[in-house]
């Protein structure tokens, strides 16, 4: 079968590329040809429908003046037509692909669910029922769940929200990655949908120190006796990366170093009173305030040291500009505990990743992890299920919980054998519930 999994981009390290790469390996794997259909292929290869880019300016435009304000179009007429002149630009580019390349199933993520690109939602549903493709809307996030999406500033786009997002038609069949989400689009849309978890592949080679990236602590300015606290995701709200900072800013405290410096760390290194402990943060910035900055301001009060990667971090390691560029991957190996605080998430490919990483884990309780996650008995550093927000927009917890996190944090630092029990648990109960079999099970059931 010639299946076509599409997104706005792909090969990136966002968590719906990565989740495209598995589902791609996986159907691979079953003897499916495999393409890739997005705005933009990053480190992959794929087509490309630039109408479809994250950074289309036109398109931008319609999503401010559909969910912010209709301020750049006279009124709601011509935000209608400037929708409907880029919808047929892109089923114009969507349908040359699929008919060319004989595409017997598409699987559009996010684009029929999260409510942005407006254009593209309604282009793969038209040309989905002029072709009479099957299809599988692979929905890891609703419109619903994001604020930004979710407040339509005309009727059009309202009722648009209704109809396309995501769309009743006999060719279309949904996934879901929770059971959260599932019981809604129920509720809201009459909707029956599978739940295919995010998985990772826990059979493959562990990543792990080599010719390439051993020099990548070097590269960061990091000591091999300071202490890596590795933010893997994007930088954006609902990470409430401001929790790690907490965190972090108590295990400094001159107490919690003291602790360190008094005995070996797991790795046999020695924490020093020059030792840092840095909290490295690799994924792209996505934030449409001033999140980041709020962020530095919360991390020099708390006296933590913050460090952007993203320009020495892609998908796969490659050469840009003469300079080496490290995967995602290499990060993790130097990571000493990895920080996953988001108070909301439609799955957690973090946690996944950290989990096969064989890494302990600080990870806030979001509504998801409790529902679906939690039950198979992962052993995490918890941050609790409970946060409120202060008066700059940051998420805050409970203090005794920081304090206690803080003292988990150092026990798995200088403690090897408990630190050892707790990630090869992770990773067995990870290969026993989240790996590409249990996806190949599923997609066989749906294909």
């Amino acid at each position: 079968m010639n299946i076509a999994l599409c997104h706005y981009r792909v090969g990136e390290t966002d968590g719906v590329s990565l989740e495209m790469d598995k589902w791609k390996k996986v159907l691979e794997n079953m003897g499916h040809k495999v393409y890739f259909i997005a705005g933009s292929t990053g480190t992959s290869n794929g087509y490309i429908i630039p109408e479809m880019n994250y950074r289309f300016e036109e398109d931008l435009k319609i999503e401010r003046n559909a969910y912010l304000k209709l301020e750049d179009y006279q009124d709601e007429d011509e935000l209608i037509r400037a929708i409907k002149k880029l919808t047929l630009k892109i089923e114009e580019g969507l349908k040359k692909i699929l008919i060319e390349n004989k595409i017997d199933l598409i699987v559009p993520n996010n684009i029929l669910s999260i409510g942005r690109s407006i254009p593209t939602a309604m282009a793969f549903t038209n040309v989905i029922k002029e072709l009479g493709i099957r299809c599988i809307g692979h929905h890891h996030d609703f419109y619903w769940e994001r604020d930004n999406f979710s407040q339509p500033t005309c009727n059009f786009v309202r009722n648009v929200l209704e109809e396309y997002y995501p769309p009743k038609d006999d060719l279309i069949s949904h996934v879901v990655i929770n059971s959260i989400v599932q019981k809604e689009l129920k509720v809201r849309r009459n909707l029956d949908s599978i739940i295919i978890p995010n998985v990772f592949d826990f059979n493959e080679k562990l990543w792990e120190t080599d010719n390439y990236n051993k020099d990548i602590r070097k590269k960061l300015g990091i000591k091999d006796n300071d202490i890596l606290m590795l933010q893997a995701t994007r930088v954006t709200n609902r990470k409430a990366i401001e929790l790690a900072i907490d965190v972090i800013g108590e295990m400094q405290k001159e107490k919690n170093r003291k602790i360190l410096e008094e005995v070996k760390l797991y790795n046999g290194q020695s924490f020093k009173e020059d030792s840092r402990i840095v909290l490295v943060l690799a994924g792209m910035i996505e934030t449409a305030d001033d999140y980041v900055e709020r962020l530095k301001t919360r991390a020099k009060e708390s006296n933590v040291e913050l460090l952007f990667v993203n320009n020495l971090v892609e998908h796969s390691r490659c050469i840009k500009n003469n300079n080496k560029i490290y995967s995602l991957w290499d990060t993790y190996v130097f990571a000493d505990i990895v920080t996953y605080p988001s108070i909301q998430e439609g799955w957690g490919n973090q946690f996944l990743e950290g989990l096969f990483a064989k890494k302990p884990m600080l990870v806030f309780e979001y509504d998801v992890y409790k529902e679906d996650i939690k039950e198979k008995g992962f052993e995490v550093i918890s941050l609790g299920d409970k946060y409120e927000l202060d008066e700059y927009g940051l998420a805050k917890v409970d203090k005794k919980v920081i304090r206690h996190t803080a003292g988990e944090c150092i026990k798995l630092l200088i403690d090897k054998d408990c630190r050892e029990k707790m990630v090869e648990k992770n990773f067995q109960l990870g290969r026993e519930f989240l790996s590409h079999k249990s996806l190949k099970e599923k997609l066989k059931l749906i294909i």
